[in-house]
C-alpha cells in the first residue's frame, strides 16, 4: 500500500504545480503594461484599422460613405446542358450501354403476353365490321328497290 500512496501524493504535487502555473500565466496576462505608450500607441493604431465595411448597406454620414463596397461582380454561368449539342439516338446508344438493358417502355412484357389475344379480337371486330357494312349495304338496296317500285307503281 505504501506504493499506491506515494504516487497519489506524487500526483497531488503535480497537480498543484500545475495549478501555480496556470494562475501565474493568468497575472500575466491580465496585468496592464506599465508603459502608458504603448497603450496609447495601440488605441491609435486600433482607430486606424477601425474602417467600416458596408456591403448591402449605404449609411446617411458622409465619412462612413467612404465605407461602402462595390457590388461583388459575379462569374457569368454556362449552363452545360444548353452548351452541349444535341446528342442523336445513335450516338447516346454508343455511348451508353445500360439503356439498351432497360425496356424502351414499361409495359412491354404486358403487351407481349396478350398480343395473341388482340390478334384474335383485331381478326373478329374487322369481321364484325365487315358483316356491319354488308347489311347496311343490304338495306341501302332494299330501300332503293321499295323506292322503285313504289315509283313504278305510281306511274
Amino acid at each position: 500500500m505504501g506504493d499506491g500512496d506515494e504516487s497519489i501524493e506524487e500526483a497531488v504535487a503535480a497537480r498543484r504545480e500545475r495549478l501555480r502555473a496556470l494562475k501565474a500565466a493568468q497575472q500575466l496576462l491580465n496585468t496592464p503594461d506599465d508603459d502608458g505608450e504603448t497603450t496609447r500607441e495601440d488605441e491609435d493604431k486600433e482607430a486606424e484599422n477601425l474602417n467600416m465595411k458596408f456591403r448591402n448597406y449605404l449609411p446617411h454620414d458622409k465619412q462612413l460613405q467612404e465605407g461602402k463596397l462595390a457590388p461583388p461582380v459575379l462569374p457569368q454561368f454556362d449552363d452545360p446542358v444548353a452548351v452541349a449539342p444535341p446528342v442523336s439516338e445513335k450516338n447516346e446508344v454508343k455511348l451508353d450501354p445500360f439503356l439498351n438493358i432497360a425496356p424502351k417502355k414499361p409495359n412491354w412484357d404486358l403487351r407481349r403476353d396478350v398480343q395473341k389475344k388482340l390478334d384474335k379480337l383485331e381478326r373478329r371486330t374487322q369481321k364484325a365490321i365487315y358483316k356491319l357494312m354488308e347489311e347496311q349495304e343490304k338495306e341501302k338496296q332494299s330501300t332503293e328497290e321499295n323506292s322503285g317500285n313504289i315509283a313504278e307503281d305510281g306511274n
